[in-house]
């Protein structure tokens, strides 16, 4: 029987158009597809995942769901990463073509990274199809040249202090922070103090929801959802 590596697949940062042709051809050849999804608390299942496969027009026979907590406590959402793990391995055996699904780049802040090394611990081949990450797509839709010339770039997740983003933005960084709803205070402390930025706000980029921002009146006000991101970037 042959054995067919398992695929990790970038689904980029939602617009369905932004998937690689390499991912998308793997997702065609799958036979079986697990992909992420929440639950509210009502009980509906939510799947952002899912909509951009939909709108590939992949064969919803193949799909699989995997259900991840949304919690602070990562310890139900491992738990849910294990079970995954352990029917991938089983599909794996059986001869089955896998791909596990991830929203912007499967090697980039994702969490399916926890299977992908259960899985090469167990000896099993594994290969990551490299995607666009949210960061990257937020910069073409505001026509923004992130970084130019000799500028550095510093990519963080959201927990950080308003000192730490001082820090680095007197050093001269241009600076970009993923999940931003977790840092809301510091960056507008740091909005009241850095006159010579711009603040460039995006959420739900890629989805017929998508925002940008770049004025600071606006956003001081402003909640700032799980989907969101900002680059920071000193004026010309």
């Amino acid at each position: 029987m042959n054995l067919h590596e398992v695929s990790f697949v970038s689904l980029g940062p939602g617009d369905p158009e932004l998937i690689t042709l390499k991912g998308l051809n793997t997702l065609r050849r799958a036979d079986v597809i697990y992909c992420p999804a929440t639950l509210t608390s009502s009980g509906k299942q939510l799947s952002r995942s899912a909509d951009i496969l939909r709108a590939l027009d992949v064969d919803e026979q193949h799909i699989q769901y995997f259900i991840v907590p949304m919690s602070k406590d990562r310890a139900a959402a491992m738990e849910a990463y294990e079970k995954l793990s352990t029917e991938a391995a089983a599909s794996y055996a059986a001869g089955k073509r896998i791909a596990i699904v991830a929203e912007g780049d499967a090697g980039f802040y994702s969490s399916v990274h926890y299977v992908f090394e259960q899985l090469l611990a167990q000896g099993i081949a594994v290969q990551q199809v490299a995607g666009i990450p949210a960061f990257i797509a937020s910069g073409a839709l505001a026509g923004l040249h992130i970084v130019s010339q000799e500028e550095r770039l510093m990519v963080i997740p959201g927990n950080t202090t308003a000192q730490e983003l001082s820090d680095w933005l007197d050093a001269g960084l241009v600076v970009v922070i993923m999940k931003l709803s977790q840092c809301r205070e510091a960056v507008k402390q740091c909005m009241a103090q850095y006159n010579d930025h711009t603040f460039h706000y995006f959420e739900n980029v890629g989805t017929p929801r998508e925002v940008y921002i770049r004025a600071t009146k606006e956003l001081i006000e402003k909640e700032f959802p799980y989907f969101s991101l900002m680059i920071i970037k000193k004026t010309m």
